[in-house]
């Protein structure tokens, strides 16, 4: 795998443990990684400026695909955007209003937007949203919207996901973790995203590596030769990956692998 040129991580359930933490060799393969010109890029759920936050001190060298793909950072310049079209989003918020046990997220450019004041909710929306403000209405939010995304406290595969399945045609309905369900568009996702950043820096799916857990990396693990599931992640992702790492997010699959299989051969 001397080969690689470029790797994508998921956070959650991925490269972070349990404990949303880094593994503890990860700042020390980074540097390798970077000093042989091997370009690491971020790809997640997650809001931009949360990730931005775990990786401060080496912002400047990496790639963010923040909101499954839908916003592509790196170097202090905006690499790509993927707004979804506002009456679409607003549909989707005036639906999830009406889901039982589920609260609805407006994942903006800018900030994520909430009605709900739910301590449970905002207490599980602020470790993944760093700017999250409170709003009397979402479909009345001034911002590019991103992604529209749903907590569901009550089993999302037999709750808010069926609120949405029918819309599956036209956009990306993702399950992307226990409680969170994702509407994108339907080009927008993490390997749309991949796929965008192989193109602008000329980088093969032979080149490419990359470890993903949940449903919303479906379309990441067929973007690379060296796809890894994680030995923790869903069953479906597992079958359409070519590698499986030895060891789950809680015990740095992620970076031993990197480590076993490129800085070892550098």
């Amino acid at each position: 795998m001397t080969n690689i040129k470029l790797i994508v991580s998921d956070l959650d359930g991925t490269l972070l443990d349990s404990n949303h933490n880094l593994p503890p060799n990860f700042w020390e393969i980074e540097q390798q990684l970077f000093d042989n010109n091997i370009v690491l890029a971020i790809a997640t759920g997650r809001q931009f400026y949360n990730i931005i936050e775990v990786f401060d001190r080496i912002k400047d060298r990496i790639v963010f695909l923040a909101e499954n793909g839908n916003f592509a950072y790196y170097k202090g310049n905006e690499l790509f955007v993927n707004p979804l079209v506002r009456e679409d989003a607003n549909e989707f918020v005036k639906i999830g209003r009406t889901v039982k046990d589920a609260f609805v997220i407006l994942c903006g450019k800018n900030a994520a937007y909430v009605e709900s004041t739910n301590e449970r909710f905002l207490s599980e929306a602020r470790k993944y949203y760093s700017r999250l403000e409170i709003v009397n209405d979402l479909t009345q939010v001034d911002d590019a919207i991103l992604k529209v995304t749903l907590c569901d406290f009550n089993h999302v595969p037999t709750n808010s996901y069926l609120y949405f399945k029918s819309f599956e045609n036209d956009y990306k309905i993702a399950i992307s973790g226990t409680v969170w369900l994702d509407i994108t568009g339907f080009n927008a996702n993490k390997g749309v995203a991949v796929m965008n950043i192989q193109k602008l820096w000329n980088i093969a799916a032979d080149d490419t590596m990359v470890f993903g857990d949940f449903l919303n990396d479906y379309e990441m693990m067929q973007t690379a030769k060296y796809s890894y599931a994680m030995k923790n992640a869903h069953p479906e992702i597992i079958r359409i990956s070519n590698f499986i790492t030895q060891f789950d997010n809680n015990n740095g699959g992620v970076t031993d692998v990197i480590s076993q299989e490129i800085i070892s051969k550098l």
